[in-house]
C-alpha cells in the first residue's frame, strides 16, 4: 500500500502478475443493505464510501469492519483487475491481464446507476482514474439509447 494518484492509498503489484491470477479475497463484515444505510448516511458523506461492496440483492461486505488490503484497490474505467463473486459469500479480486511490477491494482467499481440520479449524484461519484477511457463516473456506464424501431435484445444479469 502506498499513496495513489487516483485517490488516497492504493494497492500496487510488488512483482509481475500473470493474467488470471487470483490476488486477494475482499473481506469484511457481511451486513444487510438496511444495516449499511443505518451505518452510512449518504447525506452526510462528502465522498462515496468505497469500502462497501454489494455481494447480492440482500448482502453487502463492509470492509471498514474486518476488511483487508483489498479495500485499498481503487477504481479505474480501464481496469487491470476484476471482482469475481463466488456463490453468495465470497469476493475475489483477479487480474484481467498481465500487470507489471509497480503498477497500481484497479478494478471497475460499476456502482448501481439509478434512473433518478442527478447531476449532484454524478459529481458525488466522480471518477478520478485519469485513464484516456475514463467515463467520468464510478457508476455503471449509461445505457445507450436505442432506436424505437429495433427490438429489445435479451439482457444477461450481472453476477
Amino acid at each position: 500500500m502506498r499513496n495513489s494518484p487516483i485517490q488516497g492509498r492504493g494497492a500496487f503489484a510488488l512483482e509481475d502478475i500473470p493474467r488470471g491470477t487470483r490476488l486477494i479475497e475482499y473481506t469484511g463484515e457481511k451486513i444487510s443493505h438496511d444495516e449499511a444505510d443505518r451505518r452510512y448516511d449518504d447525506e452526510k458523506m462528502k465522498r462515496h464510501h468505497t469500502f462497501l461492496f454489494t455481494l447480492t440483492d440482500n448482502w453487502i461486505i463492509d470492509a471498514a469492519n474486518g476488511g483487508n488490503e483489498a479495500m485499498y484497490i481503487n477504481h479505474s474505467c480501464d481496469p487491470n483487475c476484476e471482482a469475481v463473486i463466488v456463490g453468495d459469500k465470497r469476493i475475489y479480486i483477479e487480474s484481467k491481464k498481465r500487470i507489471p511490477a509497480g503498477t497500481e491494482l484497479v478494478y471497475d467499481y460499476q456502482y448501481e446507476r439509478r434512473d433518478d440520479h442527478t447531476a449532484e449524484d454524478e459529481e458525488f461519484y466522480r471518477c478520478l482514474c485519469g485513464s484516456p477511457k475514463c467515463r467520468g463516473s464510478i457508476l455503471m456506464p449509461k445505457k445507450a439509447k436505442r432506436s424505437s424501431s429495433k427490438k429489445r435484445a435479451g439482457k444477461k444479469s450481472r453476477a
